[in-house]
């Protein structure tokens, strides 16, 4: 089991060794590229030499952590509770239905104009545009999760003389768990972009404002470093939520 996962984990870092071999050919040794248009492998290494020596790169890490999960907890808040009660009060979610509908394929980018109005320039706009790019995939899977409860499960909660409220904890909840757990697993990919998205425009801290104003400054290779960091933590989340599945469905 070890060998093959081993196997595993060579063969994804190929095609990622490949990639960096031909970056580097093209731009630094062969210059087929000018810098202002794509940075070489060596101007992105010496970028992020100096946003690490002066501490700004982890500042704005922080800073764009911190509204992730701000934003990530409030959708998983209202996204969850909501979900587990219109999953499981019918005439509630036929309520609900054509409201979520409408809402639901909105970019959030659309709602930036509103979010700056609403709580100006800072972390707000920027945790406001997460939670409306996250709220509705954690719902609709929590709703999914409710509806695919076994119904032998919930018979047999019946007989037992089970209330709502203990169906709901003892029942319907645990069963939900892996749908939820995959809702949060897309929702915090989409909190990324839109976390960026929502700095470039509406904040003056963070990943997404660093990638804007090295960009506005000609400075292609911060502007990649930004862009890198963003994936590896794309990557890190992801891994922690393929664990978190892998203990739930094992």
């Amino acid at each position: 089991m070890s060998s093959l996962r081993e196997e595993y984990s060579r063969e994804m870092i190929i095609l990622p060794v490949i990639l960096i071999i031909i970056w580097y050919l093209i731009c630094d040794v062969f210059q087929l590229i000018p810098s202002y248009m794509f940075p070489g492998l060596t101007d992105v290494a010496n970028s992020f030499v100096k946003l690490v020596a002066s501490g700004q790169l982890f500042k704005d890490i922080l800073e764009t952590l911190y509204k992730v999960l701000f934003g990530m907890l409030l959708a998983s808040l209202v996204g969850i509770t909501l979900g587990i009660m219109l999953g499981w009060f019918k005439r509630l979610e036929r309520l609900c239905k054509l409201v979520i509908s409408i809402l639901r394929p909105i970019p959030p980018i659309a709602w930036i104009p509103f979010s700056i109005i609403w709580f100006g320039i800072g972390v707000g706009p920027a945790v406001f545009i997460i939670f409306m790019g996250c709220v509705f995939p954690i719902l609709i899977s929590t709703i999914d999760g409710v509806h695919r409860t076994d119904p032998v499960l919930i018979e047999a909660a019946e007989s037992f003389g089970a209330s709502n409220s203990q169906m709901l904890t003892e029942v319907i909840v645990p069963s939900s768990v892996p749908y939820i757990v995959s809702g949060l697993k897309v929702a915090i990919g989409i909190a990324l972009m839109c976390t960026i998205s929502g700095e470039m425009i509406g904040s003056s801290s963070g990943i997404g404002y660093m990638i804007l104003t090295s960009t506005n400054l000609f400075d292609t290779g911060s502007t990649v470093v930004g862009m890198l960091v963003i994936g590896v933590i794309g990557i890190i989340f992801d891994y922690i939520f393929s664990k978190i599945q892998e203990k739930i469905f094992w």
